[in-house]
């Protein structure tokens, strides 16, 4: 063969990896750009969303004293300047009168005859509520419920034709980094769009164990609270309700409620006025990477069971202390605050099938939930932090203590010390805890304690069970 001949083989080879490598750049390229790129608008979602959305007026009327003369001063003074001035005596019963306290809040109608979604705390104190639409017109509305836990209320409106209204989507599905829109009444500038993405999902902001919150960047202001939080499709994903700021503003940090825990709330409040919740029973904490490693498991997740309540679901159905739930009806539960919300979901008699971690082994159980009383709380731990010594001290409980502690028990172990910046301080231990267990072994005198804390001496981290006011807790303490 010529030497200026290619082989047919070996051209056919390059022209195939050209064009292989041309198709793959040209994806490249183009995945960039579509990355890169938001959406060219979000105009026409703004235009077919807005009539859906509501300003809410909500007034509270004030009684005030009203009398045409001020006395700042003592008895004594005052007497002096009646005489001098000639003023007449103070009335026994003075008039009242009226002054009106408007707010400002948006809101979501979510049926054509005049159901709207808000915040509870847009209208629970409210004597005269007034809901404006994207056409100006204006209507009177009327509570029909209200539920302080979740920051939720619904109201009726008596329209004069069926109103246009939102669908609701599906907060599960959202992903973090999906584009979201929020319209509302910030600082009552009515009808105001704004657009970003979502930040993060199953915020707590330390108001109360129900809360899981969508985290967006879409600003939201004071005004916002009750609209909604729109998808890409045009659906309610969440129900506007705070922020984070230190002068009151927008600084990115804003907060919603995932519209499927609206959906049971709102159920519940249009059928019976009123919310019930399901129980479960135990008392929860956050899996951190040490107590991670001490139960088994591969990564921090699910939710820590520190106590379970006598005669509880929890209790019936096998559920123990230093049991790591991970799974609730199907649904994985990464963070500790997920578990409460999903469980308060669950209908009261609802048999719900879980999984849990005990001794590093998966164990399925099922569980029938049961009512939440309103003097039952859904309890749940604080994170254990580590440092880098023990720094307590234990003792034995004798009757004279326990008397002069006022505690229950007669017998066991208290914590009679704990050095401030230890690594017993940073767990969050106390003075006065109940010492139960070291690495999972019941510790009821000194003996047993010193025991386990010499057969442990090589481990860098030390569990414990401690029992603080009728609620038990574990947490990690990490040696030197």
């Amino acid at each position: 063969m010529p030497p200026n001949i290619l082989n047919p083989k070996k051209a056919l080879s390059i022209l195939l990896s050209f064009i292989l490598l041309t198709i793959s750049g040209l994806y490249f390229v183009s995945t960039a750009e579509a990355r890169s790129s938001g959406p060219e608008s979000f105009a026409d979602l703004a235009e077919e969303l807005g009539p859906m959305v509501v300003n809410i007026y909500t007034t509270k009327v004030l009684k005030t004293p009203q009398t045409p003369f001020m006395f700042p001063f003592g008895d004594h003074e005052n007497e002096l300047l009646k005489r001098f001035f000639g003023l007449p005596d103070r009335p026994k019963h003075m008039p009242q009168k009226k002054m009106k306290k408007t707010s400002l809040g948006s809101g979501v109608v979510m049926s054509e005859d005049g159901y709207i979604i808000t915040n509870n705390h847009v209208v629970e104190k409210a004597d005269e509520i007034n809901i404006r639409f994207s056409d100006n017109e204006e209507y009177e509305a009327e509570i029909i419920g209200l539920d302080q836990k979740t920051d939720l209320a619904l109201l009726k409106i008596k329209p004069k034709k069926n109103l246009p209204y939102a669908a609701l989507g599906d907060s599960d599905k959202l992903r973090v980094g999906d584009w979201v829109i929020a319209i509302g009444n910030p600082f009552g500038f009515e009808q105001t769009v704004t657009a970003g993405i979502v930040s993060a999902k199953g915020r707590t902001l330390g108001g109360n164990v129900y809360e899981n919150f969508i985290q967006t960047d879409a600003s939201i202001n004071p005004g916002n609270s009750g609209g909604p939080l729109f998808d890409m499709n045009g659906r309610v994903v969440g129900i506007n309700t705070a922020i984070f700021s230190r002068d009151g503003g927008n600084v990115g940090l804003g907060f919603a409620i995932p519209v499927n825990m609206t959906k049971s709330v709102i159920k519940q409040l249009k059928e019976h006025g009123k919310v019930t919740r399901g129980w479960l029973g135990v008392m929860i904490q956050h899996v951190t990477a040490d107590l991670a490693k001490q139960f088994g498991l591969d990564r921090p997740i699910g939710a820590l069971v520190g106590e379970v309540s006598p005669g509880s679901p929890a209790e019936k159905a096998g559920i123990h202390p230093g049991d790591v739930i991970v799974e609730f009806m199907g649904r994985e539960i990464t963070k500790m605050s997920t578990l409460p919300s999903v469980v308060a979901q669950t209908a009261v008699g609802a048999k719900a099938d879980l999984v849990l971690i005990r001794d590093g082994k998966r164990k399925k159980l099922t569980v029938t939930i049961g009512k939440l009383e309103e003097d039952q709380v859904a309890l749940e731990g604080k994170e254990a932090g580590t440092s880098q010594k023990l720094g307590l001290t234990v003792q034995g409980i004798t009757p004279e203590l326990a008397d002069s502690l006022n505690l229950d028990e007669t017998s066991g172990l208290i914590i009679t010390n704990v050095e401030q910046g230890s690594s017993a301080s940073e767990a969050g231990l106390r003075r006065g805890d109940i010492l139960l267990e070291v690495n999972r072994k019941p510790v009821s005198d000194l003996k047993e304690f010193n025991k386990v804390m010499r057969t442990s001496k090589k481990e860098k981290s030390v569990l414990m069970l401690i029992k603080r006011k009728n609620h038990t807790r574990f947490a990690v303490i990490t040696r030197e």
